[in-house]
């Protein structure tokens, strides 16, 4: 399999720079995922990686060569697209063969091919059969598997899923966890769902702005955000962010006219007195009024069987998430008071939004 390298990778439409100088060094056999908000260029550095959109900068090598002027075809990537892609008037057996017949390929081996992709993907009862009369996960395994039968050196998956209802993304996001740990195939997978995301990566890419904020494994990302942007997307319900002030000893801050006490550690190297305090929903608890954070009336309760999430105001723009045990009634309406873990707090620069401190 493939290890595919980016360096310095620009996209411009005319005077227009939509990607912004990335470096990415994906390895042979691993999966990576690019995530971030509609309009954050993941798709168009997807297309690059392809040859369906030009490179404005940088270079892109494939198995170690420089494939920034070849065409789709000479990179030996092939590409699972959102909205499937089939001919409608072919066979599920002629879709997934169809590439390979143009090609000039040996009967007996594409047909070895096709049954082999079937058989991996259970779509073998329906091979005779035309897309229109397939379920959409069943189209899309169709299209999963015209991706197989060319054996490419890299797969590439542009939001493969967000078509199905949520019962199938879910089944069709393991079936593609499966396929890959079977194949152990080079695959970039871009998606806007960060449980999709945090499901299948071995390592995530989170952009914002046709920029990269942060590279790193799931519960990297999830615990050590490098950015607000990353803490806020990574997560849901998202992280709690707050203003604050920093003590003047640098032991303390103030939060909402709370005064929180924290590791000296994680406020050490802040050399500003404002900061904007994080801390996830699950690292906060009930406690006595006289011991709390943050107390404010019970606005929203979302209960969903194995846990419950409580949103309170709390005088602040958001209301603060807080996850209570499973079985712990909460009512709307309800005054309580939580505190944080310490430990589980994280401080970042209002100005530049970057992590502060060393962090949990």
């Amino acid at each position: 399999m493939a290890g595919i390298a980016l360096k310095k990778i620009q996209k411009s439409y005319g005077a227009l720079q939509v990607i912004h100088d990335i470096d990415i060094e994906i390895e042979s056999g691993e999966f990576l995922v690019l995530v971030g908000p509609s309009g954050c260029g993941k798709s168009t550095l997807l297309r690059m990686i392809a040859g369906l959109e030009e490179i404005s900068g940088g270079e892109l090598d494939i198995e170690g060569r420089v494939v920034n002027l070849l065409p789709p075809a000479e990179r030996n990537i092939a590409m699972v697209f959102q909205d499937y892609a089939l001919y409608p008037h072919m066979s599920v057996r002629e879709n997934m063969s169809f590439g390979l017949k143009m090609r000039g390929g040996d009967q007996r081996d594409i047909e070895n091919r096709v049954n082999q992709a079937a058989d991996i993907l259970k779509i073998q009862d329906y091979l005779d059969r035309r897309p229109a009369q397939l379920s959409g996960g069943q189209r899309q395994r169709v299209a999963m598997g015209r991706a197989i039968v060319r054996e490419p050196s890299a797969f590439l998956f542009d939001e493969p899923l967000s078509n199905l209802d949520a019962a199938l993304r879910v089944e069709m996001r393991l079936e593609i966890a499966k396929l890959h740990r079977r194949m152990k195939a080079t695959t970039v997978y871009v998606t806007h769902d960060q449980v999709e995301a945090m499901t299948l990566a071995d390592r995530i890419v989170v952009m914002n702005g046709g920029v990269v904020e942060q590279i790193g494994r799931p519960l990297e990302l999830y615990h050590k955000p490098a950015s607000l942007f990353v803490a806020r997307f990574i997560g849901s319900p998202t992280m709690n962010t707050v203003p604050a002030e920093l003590s003047t000893e640098g032991k303390t801050i103030l939060a909402l006219g709370r005064t929180i006490e924290l590791g000296a550690a994680e406020v050490a190297r802040s050399a500003s007195k404002n900061v904007v305090l994080g801390i996830r929903p699950e690292d906060l608890t009930q406690c006595p009024a006289d011991e709390a954070w943050f107390s404010g009336e019970l606005m929203v309760a979302e209960r969903l069987g194995s846990q419950t999430y409580g949103y309170l105001e709390v005088g602040h723009s958001k209301m603060l998430s807080v996850e209570f045990p499973r079985n712990r009634e909460v009512n709307v309406g309800e005054i309580l008071h939580v505190r944080g873990d310490p430990a589980r707090v994280h401080l970042f620069d209002p100005s530049s939004g970057k992590r502060m401190g060393s962090g949990c």
